[in-house]
Parts: C-alpha cells; structure tokens; sequence
C-alpha cells in the first residue's frame, strides 16, 4: 500500500466538522482539567481548539453522536396506527390502504412497517394468551386424535390415537384406530361413554372434516357433519368445535395425546395390534388413571368417583349407533315419505323437498335441513302411519317396522330455519 498516501489523508471529522480526537488526548484533557489547567492553556499543550477542549470536558469524555431529529410523516398517528393494526391483526399493508382513504397520508410500506414494529410483539403476545378454565362435574368431554408410528410384529405402522379427556376429573380414555375416518371417532366417542358409564352434556371437539362441515372463524357459525348431529342427539349431548386454529382451547386433550404418545407407546414394540389394544387399555388403568395429576394433584380416578360419575347422563341401555340407518326421501305429495312399506306424514310445505330419515330401535325421525326442530307454532308430534292400498306385488309383502321391531313407530319433527350453527369456544 502507498504509506504516502495513508499519512496524507486528513484527520477523522465528525458530521458536524469536528476534528475527533484519539481516546489519549481526550484522557490527557480530562486529566489537565483536574489539575486545575484552564482550556486554552490545554488547548495550546495538545495542539487543538480550546473549543474542542470545551465541548470535551463538559460532556465528561467522549461525547456520543446523534443525529437531529426530523420530522416524520406518521408523527401524532401512533393511537390510529395501533388501533388499526391491532383491528387488521398485523396487516401492514391494508393499514397503509386505510392510512391513504382516510388520512390522506402516502408512505411507503416498509415505512408502515418501521412504525408499526413495537406492536408485532404486543399482537403475538395478545394470539398466545389464555386463561385456563375449569369445567363443572359432568359438563364437558374433549376428544383429539394424534398419530404415532409403532412397530406392530416387526413392521412399522401409523395408529391414530383416540383421546377422550372428561374436564373435571381428568380421566382418560384411548383407543387405537387405523384411520381418522368418521366411524373411529364415533367408535372412541361410543367407547368413552361405555367405559365412563354415562355421557356428558357436551363435547368439545376440533374442526375435522369428518364431523365439521363448515366454521366461520369471524361469526363463529358452525355446521356440523348430519351424521355427528344425529349421533349427538342419539346419545344426548351437545356437540361444540374449537376455534378455527386454535387448537389449545382443548388443552386438557391436547396435552392428554402428548402424554399418551410419550407415556404409553414410547420405544415399545408389539407382537400383534391386539396386543397393542390390550397394552393401552392396562396403561389407562393401571397409569394414566391413577397418577396424581399435575394440575388437580390428585388421582383422575378418585376425582372422578367423588365428583363425578354421578353427574353423567345415564346409559339406559341406548343401542350403537351404528345400528341407526340413515336414510334420504323426496316428500311425496300426499305429504309423506316413505319407510319400509310404511308411510310418515311430514308438513305440506316439504313437498317436493329432499329430507334425510333416520331410524333405530322402533323410532323414525325426519329431518329437512341439518338440524331437526318444530315446524313454527307446532310442537312435534307422533308421526302417523298410513296405510298405503296394496297394488301389484306390494300385495304379497309383509308390513315390517322402520328398524325391525314389530311394527313399533316413531316420531317425526321438522325444522323451518337454516342448517345448524352452533358455537365453539
């Protein structure tokens, strides 16, 4: 390098056309100054301004630099900014949009960006908080499924795992599936009950497209599955779904799959998926159940006989639901659909209509629409059998029941609003 040319080139300067001064003639100036030196008589000895002498020993030292302050075009919208940013849930650009209608102001994005910056954390902090809360004896059952690969006779292979978690006491039911079909969710849910001994009056459930057909994350309207509305109401609870995305509001379930995943089948083998069957069905018992749990510390099994196992809805020997049929009709227009050779009346206003039949244990319902109700000003009634003219070769068949019971009818009842909704949490 040209070492004439490096001794050349002038002193460093500040922005303000400072000649800096080395961290040794800063020092040296501090320490004349205590001696009792005045500044140009400092100034003379290190060859230098007495104004810089001046500007140093008042500010004690190096003096740091900071650029003027100018003016910026957001100044004095700090609340609307956060107002709408918070409103848009961290969309800069469509706060830039409603900067521009409304306030008239242009700015770049990225300079939108820079000013809503300290909030992005604020609005993080906001989307993960939660507050736990504890449900009453016999009110809600939380149901998730996870998957775990496991090695079943020396092959490995997914099992979906069913987790029933009652919210009160804590106690657990898994069952292992080899899907997440809309039938293993029905079986765990049917399983749960038997072995809880009573059903709660509701269950809180995720958005699976088996049983969710559509959830509006704004209104919070949810349509569930027709098949999930029927099995809620034959075995008598309420169905809820999560928030969309928002998976943790089943905490006490989501946190339940983990446990099992890491407790129950971590670095275990089986011979055979009966095996697998018989080992979680002990582990429940013999572990899950009867640990003292971190949050109640106590036993989910002592928890559950005290407080509540009497407050589940009794069993009374309802049938599975996979004996239900469903079935579809178009109402015909003598006002009737028809059941296996037996004819139900329905209002006049569904003629013509499509309407889903379901029929289990001597009972048939109708339904028009994803919820089954009352036609307006109309309590449901018993539907009536009709006797139809026998032609043809109707006249030699037998006049059988909906489900095969003897001739036992049911009831029928209509809605005349909209599909289902109901909300989540």
């Amino acid at each position: 390098m040209n070492e004439g040319r490096i001794a050349g080139c002038p002193l460093w300067s500040d922005p303000q056309g400072h000649v800096m001064k080395t961290p040794d003639d800063i020092a040296a100036m501090l320490r004349l100054k205590a001696c009792g030196w005045g500044l140009k008589r400092i100034a003379a000895e290190l060859g230098c301004s007495h104004h810089t002498v001046k500007r140093y020993v008042a500010a004690n030292g190096v003096q740091p630099f900071s650029s003027p302050k100018r003016a910026k075009a957001l100044d004095g919208e700090e609340a609307w900014l956060r107002e709408r940013f918070f409103r848009h849930r961290g969309n800069a650009d469509v706060v830039r949009q409603d900067l521009l209608a409304e306030k008239a102001l242009s700015v770049s994005l990225r300079t939108l960006q820079r000013a809503v910056q300290p909030l992005r954390q604020a609005l993080k902090a906001e989307a993960l908080a939660c507050v736990r809360f504890e449900t009453p004896p016999g009110r809600q059952l939380q149901i998730d499924f996870g998957e775990r690969l496991i090695e079943v006779g020396g092959v490995k292979v997914k099992a979906f795992l069913f987790v029933a978690t009652l919210g009160c006491s804590r106690r657990c039911h898994v069952r292992a599936f080899r899907d997440e079909k809309q039938e293993s969710w029905f079986a765990g849910l049917e399983s749960a009950f038997t072995t809880f001994g009573g059903v709660p009056e509701e269950v809180l459930l995720d958005n699976p497209r088996a049983l969710v057909v559509r959830h509006d994350a704004v209104t919070r309207t949810v349509q569930f599955n027709d098949k999930l509305v029927a099995f809620a109401r034959h075995w008598g609870f309420a169905p809820r779904a999560c928030a969309p995305y928002r998976a943790r509001t089943k905490g006490k379930t989501e946190s339940g799959v983990g446990y099992v995943k890491n407790n129950a089948i971590a670095g275990r083998v089986f011979e055979t998926w009966e095996a697998f069957e018989a080992h979680l069905a002990k582990w429940e018992r013999e572990v899950a159940n009867v640990r003292v749990h971190g949050t109640t510390e106590e036993a989910p099994i002592a928890r559950f006989e005290r407080e509540e196992a009497h407050r589940l809805k009794p069993l009374a020997g309802r049938p599975s639901f996979g004996v239900l049929r469903e079935l579809t009709r178009i109402v015909r227009n003598d006002c009737a659909v028809e059941v296996d050779a037996n004819a139900y009346s329905v209002p006049w206003r569904l003629i013509g209509e499509r309407v889903a039949v379901t029929a289990a244990a001597g009972e048939v319902r109708v339904r028009h629409g994803a919820r089954e109700g009352s036609p307006a000003g109309a309590r449901p009634a018993p539907a009536r059998r009709r006797s139809r003219p026998s032609r043809g070769r109707r006249r030699s068949r037998r006049r059988r029941s909906p489900a095969g019971d003897g001739g036992a009818v049911g009831s029928s009842s209509f809605p005349t609003g909209p599909p289902a909704a109901a909300g989540g949490i």
